[in-house]
This record gives C-alpha cells, structure tokens and sequence, in this order.
C-alpha cells in the first residue's frame, strides 16, 4: 500500500486547477481516510473544495465504482435535507489524477467522536433515521456484509474463544427478515461534522447501500462501544429506536462486530487493547441479545 506521504499530489491538484480554471493556493490533508488521501484544497478565488484521491488498496482497484457511486448518490441528495457535501466533478478512471478521484463542496464543522451526551446521541440517531427516510431516485446496490467468512478465525487478543465461535455460527445461519431501505452503510461518529451542538454534515458516500437500517445503527453502535463502551452505544440504539420505532435487529450488531475482525493475513487496525477489551464485550452484549 501506498503511504499519503508517497502520493504524488500533483496529478490530482492540476485537474482541480483544469475544473475550475484558476490556481490551488493551497492544499492541506484531511484527517481520516481509510482508503483515501483526502485534500482540502484552497484557491485564489473560489471557496474550498475537498479532493478524494482513492489511494490505498484495496479500495483503489475498486476506485471507479466507488468514486462513481459517491458521486452520483451526493447528486441526489442535492434536493433532500441530508447536509451531504455537493459533487462537483468526477475522475473515476483515474486518466487526469492517476488515481480514482472525486471533488466535492466542503462542508462546515468539524468531526467530534468524544461526543456522547444525550443530546449528541439523540441527534446522532435523528441524522441516520433522516437517512433512512430517503426514497431514492436511482438504482442502489444492496448491501455487502463485511463479516465475511474468511474472518471467522478467533482473533488471538480474544479471552473468550466461545463467544466468538457462537458469533461465527449464528452469522452462518439465515440471515434475518429486514425491510430493505436506503442506507448510508458507513455512518459512525468519525464521519459526522458538528459545529457546536448542531450537525452539519455527514461524509463519505462510497459504500451507499440498500439494505437493513439496523445494520447502520449497528455500525454506529459498534464504534461507540469500541470509544466509549457498551452503555454508549445502547443508549444510541436505544435513541433511534425512540426516534423510529423499529425493532433492533441484533443479528445485523453481532455481524458489525464481527466485520471489524481482519481478512486472513491481515492485523486488526484496532491496536489499544482496552478498545479490543470493549469489541468483545460488545459482541457478549448483543450476541445474548440473538438468543
């Protein structure tokens, strides 16, 4: 995998030069991105854009797909309430940028996944259940499951070797009954903008499924027990079952959990063991839940 600091940049900011027909001034790298080096890039007489060059594998070899599905979801959202960032032009070949690229509006605020007061929660679980509303306008992939079964090997940090194969063998099974819907499929904290206490935006549009809303909120979930613990995330959960009505669906939290093991081959990219600790204390409380 290429590193950010390996990047050859230039490529990718004469493009955003060609677009909009006048000189970058600046260009300062974006926290997060897994599969992306991603830009905020300045010009002399336009407002900042945000560049996603699709950088590290294997999300590269996928970049057409997912630059073009990021795209065309961000068009349709133009005309909901959603506050996803604006399309603004596309490169998924990758002919000017030589890399798979994206260009799209920046969007105010800042990421604070240290929030989980009640308030954050409630509006956390207010934006996804916004998300779910949308009819969407055009085709949708459904869903892929990130549990796959060459995952299903007990990680080694694992203290309960049993917890995990009952995990494996309920994931084998049918998969449950769900009303399929629209989906964001990667909502967790660290793509939620604030500024104070209010939402601005929500990010990262590459994986846009339909599929079953509790595997969003399971998502979510599971990233907040990692940060903060279990009680977080079932207060979460619980948030979006108030603002709903929907009935959990744990099966759908017990394959997030799971999803979050390595492909074979692979070490997790979680590396603090107090968060691996608050990972299988997750799957222990949803996977009772399955019962």
């Amino acid at each position: 995998m290429r590193t950010d600091a390996e990047v050859d940049l230039s490529a990718g900011l004469g493009w955003v030069e060609e677009v909009f027909g006048e000189p970058v001034v600046e260009a300062q790298r974006l926290s997060g991105g897994w599969t992306s080096t991603l830009l905020q890039v300045a010009m002399r007489d336009h407002e900042p854009v945000v560049l996603r060059l699709m950088t590290n594998e294997p999300w590269r070899t996928h970049g057409e797909a997912l630059t073009t599905r990021e795209s065309e979801i961000q068009r349709m959202l133009e005309t909901t309430e959603v506050p996803a960032p604006r399309s603004l032009a596309l490169d998924a070949m990758g002919d000017r940028c030589g890399h798979p690229a994206h260009l799209m509006s920046l969007l105010p605020g800042v990421i604070e996944p240290q929030r989980y007061d009640d308030s954050s929660l409630v509006r956390l679980a207010g934006l996804v259940a916004s998300i779910h509303e949308i009819a969407p306008t055009i085709d949708v992939r459904s869903y892929q499951s990130w549990a796959w079964e060459a995952k299903f090997v007990v990680p080694e940090w694992g203290t309960d070797p049993g917890l995990w194969e009952d995990a494996f063998a309920l994931l084998r099974g049918e998969v449950p009954a769900y009303d399929p819907c629209f989906i964001h499929r990667d909502f967790h904290p660290r793509n939620v903008l604030w500024d104070r206490d209010e939402i601005t935006g929500i990010v990262d549009w590459v994986e846009t499924s339909i599929g079953p809303a509790w595997l969003d909120v399971a998502h979510c979930a599971t990233n907040l027990a990692i940060a903060h613990g279990t009680e977080v995330a079932d207060r979460f959960a619980d948030a979006y079952v108030t603002r709903t009505g929907r009935v959990r669906q744990s099966y759908f939290d017990v394959m997030d959990v799971v999803g979050f093991l390595p492909p074979p081959g692979k070490t997790t990219f979680i590396t603090d063991p107090a968060e691996l600790t608050r990972l299988e204390n997750r799957l222990a409380t949803v996977l009772a839940r399955c019962g």
